[in-house]
């Protein structure tokens, strides 16, 4: 709902508050007044074409701000979420347009500079006009279909083909994904089965790479260990055979000191037995030492090619890592990942089967929703035209005819909607075939004809209904048809906010506000200025719309009865 309006310097307003209530408001003046300004402020404040004509002449900028409180569960609140605008469902939703006098636009949502745009698209789920130079709305055929399942209550049916669709969609997908897969498996099958085979073969365990270079560089160490001990080893080559030959050489030498004389128990003799002990001694060390040695050496107890069996497990891993461009560590897992493609390919084929049978009856059940919802929107759209056709008679319509035409479409244009396109048409004059609205030609009885669609729809619309704005509904009709226009805006507005712009007393006298726009000032300086009105102030402006310039008692007596009416 519309609540306030605030004009700066549009055309003729200078500076102009304007608080909305509810249900009907009617807007009236002498022609030339200006009440279109008040339209143009709130068109330019919702997006519509503006231009430097707007401004205010000798002011900088226009600038016009409509301050709307729609429910919380209002559309547009969704839309300013897909904008990425700042927002609480509990507060006041502010647009706001500028316009210099060069042309140039700014517009703010909530303060938050936006586009024009965006102000468009909101406008458009906050407002409707209808009126002589445009009706918004029901002229976008898209809109239509929503209208019809509003008006048959088939919003749960709707929600039903929705769903379905969804189901047809997730089936279909998953077709396509299993044959993609099928094909692509089926082109890497060869691929596959020697890659496998050459993992089957090396039957990579987890952390083996580690393990063997571990033990890679521990058998390296020992080997070059045993080097040095081998080394060490030939030390020992011929030691005790030469230890040996020196003592039997001291033991000839005591023998020859002994055979010499006494002199050779002295002190010869004596060191050379002291030689051959020391010697003896020798012998046995060295003997010790050995077995030392080849001890160490069987220490290093391992295969004699151990090393090199490592270094070529080490290289093939390595190698067949590199092939199939993935880590060491990753061979287990690929094992088993080919593995598991290769039996897909075998069990795929079922598979397919299945999900193609899930697809066929996804499908035969969108198809059947689908054609539900279709025979339910006609049956809908006959009784709408049947509705609207009453309707239009009163206004000074009855040689126009209406259909909603709910055309089945194929498979191809299927969708979340269902398979139907869905239409108002109109014949204007008895004999001429049905087109779209825009065959209708005149503005007011364009408006007019809104009004009897929207009659029709009144309280048959889910949601939050927009502001409808209906500017000279009444033109070129009047007495009778006039009462007509005010009855259906007064029963509109029970169930939605409307203004009206009018030049018919009876229409005004429908009202539950007036506002009466008016001009003042000489050539130089002219000012529009807008009067709520009274009760009594009421009556006085429908005796003279009734009367003319010249109010008389009588004029004032028929705007009572109106207004009583």
């Amino acid at each position: 709902m519309l609540i306030g309006l605030q004009i700066r310097d549009v055309v003729l307003i200078e500076a102009l508050d304007l608080s909305i209530g509810p249900g009907l408001t009617a807007l009236t003046g002498e022609t030339g007044a200006g009440k279109s300004i008040i339209l143009d402020a709130l068109g330019l404040a919702t997006g519509a074409r503006g231009d430097a004509g707007l401004v205010r002449r000798g002011a900088a900028q226009a600038v016009a701000t409509a301050a709307f409180a729609p429910a919380t569960a209002h559309p547009v609140w969704d839309l300013l979420e897909e904008k990425g605008l700042a927002y609480a469902r509990d507060e006041d939703l502010v647009l706001r347009r500028s316009l210099s006098a060069d042309g140039r636009s700014r517009a703010f949502v909530n303060d938050q500079a936006t586009g024009v745009g965006v102000l468009k698209e909101l406008g458009e789920a906050l407002l409707e006009v209808h009126g002589q130079h445009e009706t918004v709305g029901l002229l976008d055929a898209r809109t239509h279909r929503p209208l019809l399942d509003a008006y048959g209550g088939l919003d749960g049916i709707g929600r039903d083909v929705a769903a379905a669709w969804r189901a047809w969609r997730a089936a279909r997908e998953r077709v396509d994904v299993l044959k993609a897969d099928i094909d692509r498996a089926a082109a890497e099958t060869e691929e596959l089965t020697f890659r496998l085979s050459e993992l089957d073969r090396l039957n990579p365990h987890a952390g083996e790479e580690t393990a063997l270079a571990e033990e890679r560089a521990v058998l390296g160490a020992a080997e070059k260990a045993l080097s040095d001990i081998a080394s060490a080893r030939e030390v020992f080559n011929g030691l005790a055979s030469r230890v040996a030959g020196a003592i039997r050489a001291l033991e000839r030498a005591r023998e020859r000191a002994v055979t010499a004389g006494a002199a050779a128990e002295g002190e010869a003799a004596t060191r050379l037995i002291a030689a051959s002990e020391a010697l003896n001694r020798v012998l046995i060390e060295a003997d010790e030492a050995e077995s030392a040695v080849d001890a160490a050496a069987n220490a290093f107890d391992f295969e004699p090619d151990r090393l090199e069996k490592t270094e070529e497990r080490l290289f093939e891993l390595r190698g067949l890592a590199r092939k199939l461009g993935a880590p060491v560590q990753d061979l287990p897992e690929l094992r088993i990942r080919f593995a598991a493609r290769l039996q897909a390919v075998e069990t795929s084929s079922a598979e397919l089967k299945a999900a193609e049978a899930q697809l066929a009856a996804a499908r035969a059940a969108y198809l059947a929703a689908a054609g539900a919802l279709t025979r339910a929107r006609q049956s809908a759209g006959e009784s709408l035209a049947e509705a609207v056709m009453t309707e239009l008679a009163p206004l000074k319509l009855d040689k126009a005819r209406f259909q909603v035409a709910v055309e089945p479409l194929g498979e191809d244009r299927a969708g979340p909607s269902g398979m139907d396109r869905t239409a108002f048409e109109i014949a204007t004059n008895p004999g001429a075939p049905f087109g779209d609205l825009g065959a209708i030609a005149s503005g007011g009885e364009l408006a007019r004809f809104a009004l009897a669609l929207k009659a029709s729809l009144a309280g048959r619309a889910s949601g939050a209904q927009p502001l409808m704005i209906f500017d000279e509904v009444d033109q070129g009709v009047g007495g009778a048809v006039a009462d007509a226009v005010g009855l259906r805006l007064k029963r509109l507005a029970s169930s939605a906010q409307v203004l009206v712009v009018t030049h018919s007393p009876q229409v005004a006298a429908r009202a539950e506000a007036h506002w009466r726009i008016a001009k003042s000032g000489d050539g130089e300086r002219l000012r529009t200025a807008v009067e709520v009105l009274s009760p009594a102030d009421r009556e006085e402006e429908i005796a003279r719309m009734l009367a003319g310039a010249q109010i008389t008692d009588a004029a004032r007596a028929a705007a009572r009865a109106l207004m009583d009416a």
